[in-house]
């Protein structure tokens, strides 16, 4: 008896452990997304909870009080490098992102903490930065929370808020003239000069023309068959108006690269040198 009594227990205790085992979807799903922004990247990590049939703004989520912008755990933003926000210079690191919705204005919030969940846990002396921002009304209902990386150039970028029909964006920029120069500076004072990626910058950039074909022109004696560094000395030599000497380029660079068998620099070349007619 003892025996039979015995093994019922264990049969229940191991389907109870079964049971307990199930996994099932999460009502409002984490999402960690990482963009590359400047010369490092953002990530934030968010959950995504849905509209399901309820009214958001100013009923779910109440206008005029801090809300953790997600749901279950806080909102984090993690900067690899210093970013600047509204007027203010946000360090590197990690920081929580809040927002307090209304119906004509939202503030936007930058903060020291990572555990605000309620209202009540805010604490105002932790802000890095307060922004202001418009909502806009989106024509399409957009069902699940969404956060996104937007507009992205190299030193400027959006984090675009999105929940029913209301939209937000949060503009944040980076001082990537000065960490490039910087690097650039310390690198041409090395044996193993970039002349290349230098006078690329220096090219998509608009600054010294005259400087940019010089280190293209360093970097063609470092490798010969670059046929890549020839279209860009061709290109160099189109906006400083020397387009005689741009054409004999871009013919170099075509040569090299039907040598190498790159169809895609051949096509390049021959739209530039049509353009140069």
């Amino acid at each position: 008896m003892r025996k039979l009594i015995f093994c019922i227990i264990t049969v229940a205790a191991f389907f109870s452990v079964k049971a307990q085992s199930i996994k099932t979807p999460a009502p409002s799903p984490t999402q960690t997304i990482k963009q590359d922004f400047g010369i490092s990247s953002i990530e934030l990590s968010y959950s995504r909870p849905g509209i399901k049939g309820r009214k958001v703004f100013g009923d779910l989520v109440p206008f005029g009080k801090v809300w953790r912008t997600g749901a279950n755990s806080a909102t984090t933003i993690n900067f690899a490098d210093d970013v600047t926000i509204g007027t203010a210079k946000i360090p590197a690191g990690k920081y929580g992102l809040l927002t307090i919705p209304d119906k004509d204005n939202w503030t936007i919030i930058i903060t020291k903490q990572l555990d605000v969940t309620s209202p009540a846990a805010y604490k105002p002396e932790n802000d890095m930065i307060k922004v202001n921002v418009k909502p806009m009304t989106m024509r399409d209902k957009m069902e699940t929370l969404t956060m996104q990386f937007a507009n992205v150039k190299p030193s400027a970028c959006e984090l675009q808020i999105m929940w029913e029909n209301t939209a937000v964006a949060l503009p944040i920029s980076t001082d990537v003239e000065t960490t490039v120069m910087k690097q650039i500076d310390n690198a041409m004072n090395k044996d193993n000069r970039p002349y290349f990626s230098a006078a690329l910058y220096y090219l998509d950039n608009g600054k010294d023309l005259n400087q940019a074909l010089a280190w293209f022109d360093k970097a063609i004696e470092q490798q010969p068959d670059a046929y890549w560094v020839y279209h860009q000395r061709a290109n160099t030599l189109a906006k400083l108006g020397r387009k005689d000497e741009a054409k004999i380029s871009a013919q170099k660079s075509i040569e090299l690269a039907k040598n190498a068998k790159n169809d895609d620099y051949v096509r390049l070349n021959e739209k530039l040198l049509d353009q140069l007619k």
